[in-house]
C-alpha cells in the first residue's frame, strides 16, 4: 500500500486523520481484544472460606475450584478445631483471584502446646475464671462447699488435683472447688406456708438460702403448725388463697445450711370461680 505525497493542506489533514484513526484502532484491538484473551482478563475466582477444613480435605476442595494452597511456616493452636485444620487464610474469603492462585493457610497444631498451671488457690471465682482464660484454659465444673471464705480451695483436672506450676495442655478444662463464704452454719428452715410467692422467695433469699424448684398445685388446703388440746404438735389444715405457698421442702423448722435450695409449691386453681361478685351485680 502506497501513500501519495500530500500536495495541499486538505490532503495533509486527510492523511493525518487516517493515521490517527489507525493508531486508535490498534490501541483498541491490543488493550480490549488481544490482552483480555491472552491473560483471561475478567475471569476471576471467588476465594472460598476454608477455615476449619483439614489438609486431607483441601486438595480435592480447592482442586475443583482451580486453586492451590500452601501452609505457612508458623502454626497456632485452638481447641475448637481438629489437628491440622485451617485457622487462618490469605487471601481472605470472598476475595477475587485468578485461577491456580495459592491460598496461604495457618494450620492448627497436631498436639496442644503446654502451659504451666496458674496458682488459683485463695482467689475469688471471678479472678480465677479470668486467669484461666488468659492461660487458654477452659473452665470446667464449679463445686461450692461450706467454708468461711468465698474463694477457690482446690483445682482439679480430669478428677485429680492439679498443682500450680504443673505443665498441662492448653485447652484443658479445670474444675474449681470453692467455698460458699458462710461456713457450716446450720439453722432452721423458714416457715413459708401461706405466704405469697414473691414474699416467700424474698424470705428464702433473705435467710441465706436459694430458691429451688417452683411447682404449681391445685390443692387449696395447707398444713399449718398447731398444738392440740393436750399440747401435742399437729398440722391444722386450712384453705389458702391462690398464689400462696401450699407446701415446701424442706418442711418448716427442718435443719438447713446456708445456700441450700428450698422447693415450694404454689396453689394455682385450674378454673376461675363462677361465684358472682359485687362487680357482676
Amino acid at each position: 500500500m502506497t501513500f501519495k505525497k500530500p500536495t495541499s493542506i486538505k490532503d495533509f489533514l486527510i492523511h493525518l486523520g487516517v493515521l490517527i484513526g489507525s493508531s486508535a484502532l490498534i490501541v483498541v484491538i491490543v488493550f480490549y481484544v488481544w490482552l483480555p484473551i491472552s491473560t483471561n482478563h475478567g475471569e476471576t475466582i471467588t476465594v472460598p472460606d476454608i477455615k476449619g477444613m483439614t489438609v486431607d480435605e483441601l486438595d480435592e476442595f480447592l482442586g475443583k475450584r482451580d486453586l492451590k494452597y500452601e501452609p505457612t511456616a508458623d502454626s497456632s493452636y485452638s481447641p475448637d478445631f481438629p489437628p491440622l485444620a485451617v485457622l487462618r487464610q490469605v487471601p481472605k474469603p470472598n476475595t477475587k483471584v485468578k485461577e491456580n492462585r495459592k491460598i496461604y493457610v495457618t494450620l492448627n497444631a497436631e498436639s496442644p502446646p503446654k502451659v504451666r498451671m496458674p496458682d488459683l488457690i485463695d482467689k475469688s471465682l471471678k479472678s480465677a475464671m479470668m486467669t484461666l482464660k488468659s492461660y487458654d484454659l477452659l473452665l470446667g465444673d464449679i463445686t461450692i462447699v461450706p467454708d468461711d471464705f468465698f474463694v477457690v480451695l482446690e483445682t482439679k483436672l480430669n478428677g485429680r488435683t492439679v498443682l500450680a506450676g504443673e505443665k498441662i495442655e492448653k485447652g484443658s478444662a479445670i474444675d474449681l472447688i470453692a467455698g460458699n463464704g458462710y461456713g457450716n452454719t446450720i439453722f432452721q428452715s423458714p416457715n413459708l406456708i401461706g405466704l405469697e410467692q414473691e414474699e416467700a422467695e424474698f424470705a428464702i433469699i433473705g435467710s441465706g438460702l436459694r430458691v429451688g424448684k417452683v411447682r404449681f398445685t391445685e390443692k387449696s388446703l395447707a398444713g399449718f403448725a398447731a398444738v392440740d388440746s393436750v399440747g401435742n404438735d399437729i398440722l391444722e389444715y386450712r384453705s389458702i388463697s391462690p398464689g400462696t405457698v401450699q407446701q415446701q421442702y424442706p418442711r418448716p423448722e427442718k435443719q438447713v445450711r446456708i445456700n441450700d435450695p428450698i422447693d415450694i409449691w404454689i396453689y394455682k386453681p385450674d378454673t376461675v370461680s363462677n361465684t358472682p361478685t359485687i362487680l357482676d351485680n
